[in-house]
C-alpha cells in the first residue's frame, strides 16, 4: 500500500513539474519578439524574465535558476557555460547597432561620427559589461579612433550610460525606453540596436533611424542555451525558437537568422 502511495505522489509530482511554465531569461532587445514566439508556442506556458543580458548571466551564475537564457550576446551564455552552469551555446539572432536621433538634430549616415563628436550633442548609450549594447557602441568608439584619432577619448567619455546598468531607471511603462529618451532630450542620439530603433520609430514617428556607415558599423550576435537542470519541455521551447516559424517571428521584428536550420 505505501508502495502504491509513493508512487501515486511521484506522479502527482511530475505531472505538476510538467505543467510548471519554462522559465525563461531573456535580453530586454527581445522582449517583443520573444514574446510573440512564446504566445505561438502552444505545447507550454513561458515565463519570461526580460533585461540586461550582463545582469542576468550574473544572477544565473549567483544561484538563480532559469531553464533557458537568451543573450545578446556569445560571450555571457558561453561564460556560464565555461563554469559548468549551461549547456552548448547556439547562436539563433542577429542585431546591428542604429543610431536613434530626435526630430531637430542634423545627422545622416556620412556625418555620424562628427555630429557624435560634436560637443553640443549628447550621446546615450547602454551600460558596457552589464549589457551588451553597451559593449557593442564601446567597439563603434574603437573604430571611430580608427576612421579619426582622438574619437575613442571623446566618445567613451560624453557617453551618457543611461539604459541597462544595475541603477539605471525601470523602462517607462507603455513607453519603447530609447524613444523615451531621446524624445525627452534626455540624449540627442541613443546608440542601440536597430530593432530597438525601429520600435521606437514605430511609436514615435517624428524620430530617426540613422544607419551607421561600415566603417564603423557593428554587428550583434544572440547566444542561447540551457542551463543545467532544465526540463525537456525547455529543450523543445529552444527547438521552436531555432525552427522556421520561430526565426521568421524574429525576422518580422528586425532579427537576422542566427545558425539555425
Amino acid at each position: 500500500m505505501r508502495t502504491l502511495l509513493a508512487s501515486f505522489a511521484a506522479s502527482l509530482a511530475m505531472s505538476a513539474q510538467a505543467q510548471e511554465p519554462i522559465k525563461l531569461y531573456a535580453a530586454g532587445s527581445l522582449r517583443s519578439a520573444l514574446g510573440e514566439v512564446a504566445a505561438a508556442y502552444t505545447d507550454y506556458r513561458v515565463e519570461a524574465v526580460y533585461g540586461p543580458s550582463g545582469l542576468l548571466r550574473d544572477r544565473i551564475a549567483k544561484g538563480e535558476r532559469p531553464e533557458i537564457f537568451a543573450s545578446a550576446n556569445m560571450e555571457h551564455p558561453h561564460s556560464l557555460a565555461r563554469l559548468g552552469l549551461a549547456g552548448p551555446v547556439k547562436r539563433f539572432a542577429r542585431n546591428r547597432l542604429c543610431a536613434l536621433a530626435g526630430p531637430s538634430v542634423e545627422v545622416s549616415p556620412s556625418s555620424l561620427l562628427q555630429r557624435m563628436l560634436d560637443p553640443a550633442v549628447t550621446l546615450g548609450t547602454s551600460t558596457p559589461k552589464a549589457d551588451p549594447s553597451g559593449d557593442y557602441a564601446w567597439q563603434l568608439f574603437e573604430k571611430a579612433e580608427r576612421v579619426r584619432a582622438g574619437s575613442f577619448q571623446v566618445l567613451s567619455a560624453k557617453a551618457l550610460k543611461l539604459t541597462g546598468g544595475p541603477d539605471s531607471p525601470p523602462p517607462p511603462k507603455g513607453r519603447n525606453q530609447y524613444g523615451a529618451l531621446v524624445a525627452d532630450g534626455k540624449a540627442d542620439i541613443f546608440l542601440t540596436y536597430c530593432t530597438n530603433a525601429l520600435e521606437a520609430r514605430k511609436e514615435n514617428a517624428a524620430l530617426q533611424v540613422v544607419q551607421i556607415p561600415e566603417e564603423l558599423s557593428v554587428a550583434a550576435e544572440y547566444g542561447l542555451a540551457l542551463v543545467h537542470g532544465s526540463r525537456e519541455q525547455a529543450f523543445e521551447f529552444t527547438r521552436f525558437i531555432l525552427s522556421a516559424k520561430g526565426q521568421a517571428i524574429l525576422g518580422k521584428y528586425g532579427f537576422s537568422p542566427g545558425d539555425a536550420k
